[in-house]
């Protein structure tokens, strides 16, 4: 576990103090928005309690390129949520220094109906750049993402790699303070991977700070300096990348 200070430092860019999310769920299954609200108003609708997230603590410092570990439903994308400050946590403190760059989930931020220059111009306002900031960074983005004429045609005709490509590019075009990738290196050709990864540590080299979210160890040992693992919304382990890589392929292999 990672002995947390008190307070944020001036070379911290994330930090966490006890941090939890619990969402309520209803108990059973309602098969129409009808029924629901008759039994809502009846109050016959019975609700538990999930804990996504349970007093999560954690900092990671600026220049860091920090990686999440855990299996699917651990708490990976809930407290990249949470740092993206798209979800308010229930408990604990967040305090984030800069501006951050989420690329979470596959087309968030994109239309399908709008082509790929229209999304380019919709995701980089969303991120808060100018139109003629955008403009100016358009080829790069253009020659970062080889599409080609794909860049003409709407999103619901790209698959998921060109998807992919296209929000990195987005993303990455300007430094970001924090940069949060939520598995986008699981989605393409080994090329296109290995250039985001170069582009990454020229991030990293700038003083950036990049969180990224995978399933492969391999990925979170060459690139990452420390790790954080997840297991049913606890912190399992903060350490050296390697360190926690070796916990989460003996949780996942039993090796």
């Amino acid at each position: 576990m990672s002995n947390l200070s008190p307070e944020p430092q001036n070379d911290t860019a994330i930090f966490l103090s006890g941090v939890s999310v619990c969402y309520r769920l209803p108990s059973e299954k309602v098969a129409t928005l009808k029924e629901y609200m008759i039994r809502l108003i009846q109050g016959k609708i019975r609700y538990h309690s999930f804990l996504a997230l349970n007093d999560v603590s954690l900092v990671v410092k600026k220049g860091e390129i920090f990686g999440i570990l855990g299996r699917n439903g651990a708490g990976k994308s809930t407290l990249l949520k949470v740092i993206s400050r798209v979800l308010m946590p229930t408990r604990g403190r967040v305090w984030i220094n800069g501006m951050v760059s989420p690329l979470l989930e596959m087309g968030s931020g994109f239309h399908p109906e709008l082509t790929g220059m229209e999304n380019i111009h919709l995701n980089a306002t969303l991120l808060g750049h100018s139109r003629k900031e955008i403009n100016q960074k358009i080829p790069e983005i253009l020659d970062f993402a080889e599409i080609g004429d794909f860049i003409k045609a709407p999103l619901r005709t790209y698959s998921s790699g060109m998807y992919m490509r296209l929000g990195f590019s987005v993303a990455t075009a300007w430094l970001p303070d924090i940069l949060i990738l939520d598995e986008v290196l699981s989605v393409g050709d080994a090329a296109f991977a290995q250039k985001c990864t170069e582009r990454m540590r020229s991030f990293r080299e700038s003083g950036a700070t990049v969180l990224l979210v995978s399933h492969s160890i391999d990925t979170v040992r060459s690139l990452c300096q420390r790790a954080l693992l997840l297991e049913h919304g606890n912190v399992l382990e903060i350490g050296p990348a390697s360190e926690v890589s070796e916990k989460y392929n003996h949780i996942i292999f039993g090796k």
